[in-house]
């Protein structure tokens, strides 16, 4: 029986990764910022698979210690199989520029927090092995005029994670940097539907990209061609682009 942690479990993408991993019995801990929300999805996801242990876990995500002694606790109840680091939310660009405030928490919450998870979990799964997944964007690609502020923390988890797989090549640890396009989420609710990948779709890819031995997963595959249209455009051309 596979055991998965989930951090950011309440995020819709990590929900229905969570699904598609109880097809079998599995031991799942879902850790989240809100316990009653989380609580909430472990309930459900009890009912969809009996077979299965699914644990719901409370977290400080701006606290390293609170991170770190996270890891620890849940390192020494067994083997980790996969880690899945999931979450993260979609600030206004306007309020960042305008709040410096709003820009620190932005880059906190979608890419400093992440990044320390990601490292707590490598210092205590290194010796056993298994994989690490963090999700970014392909906002991180290239910065853009309208996201930029999100865009940059994710770019910061694109190094972050490009550094540590170097770091564990050859080893039993592997580290997943999966980068969804727009998707419809709560966290998108606002943003026009058409062009939004359904979040199911974007959880197959990322638990069949895990399964694979991917080092890097687009979801879905189109972005990877069009982040790199996007990333080689000319600078002269790109500053004229509305994006």
């Amino acid at each position: 029986m596979q055991r998965i942690v989930i951090i950011g479990a309440s995020s819709a993408i990590a929900e229905h990764c969570a699904r598609l991993w109880l097809r079998q019995p599995a031991e799942l801990v879902l850790v989240g910022r809100e316990l009653a929300r989380v609580q909430r999805i472990a309930d459900d996801l009890r009912v969809r698979s009996p077979q299965s242990v699914v644990q719901a876990l409370q977290a400080d995500f701006a606290d390293p210690a609170a991170i770190a002694a996270l890891a620890s606790r849940l390192a020494s109840g067994g083997k980790i199989d996969i880690v899945l680091v999931a979450h993260g939310n979609l600030p206004d660009q306007a309020t960042c520029q305008q709040e410096l405030p709003a820009a620190q928490q932005a880059l906190l919450v979608n890419g400093v927090s992440p990044a320390l998870f990601a490292e707590a979990f490598a210092g205590v799964m290194q010796a056993a092995g298994g994989t690490i997944a963090v999700i970014g964007s392909v906002a991180g690609d290239r910065g853009r005029k309208t996201n930029y502020v999100y865009g940059a923390a994710k770019g910061l988890l694109d190094r972050y994670l490009q550094g540590m797989q170097h770091r564990f090549a050859g080893s039993r640890l592997r580290l997943v940097l999966v980068k969804p396009g727009p998707t419809a989420t709560p966290m998108t609710a606002h943003l026009p539907a058409r062009g939004l990948a359904p979040v199911a779709t974007v959880a197959q890819c990322i638990v069949d990209g895990i399964a694979a031995g991917r080092a890097v997963i687009y979801a879905p595959a189109k972005w990877q061609l069009i982040m790199l249209v996007i990333r080689h455009l000319p600078r002269f051309i790109f500053h004229k682009l509305n994006i």
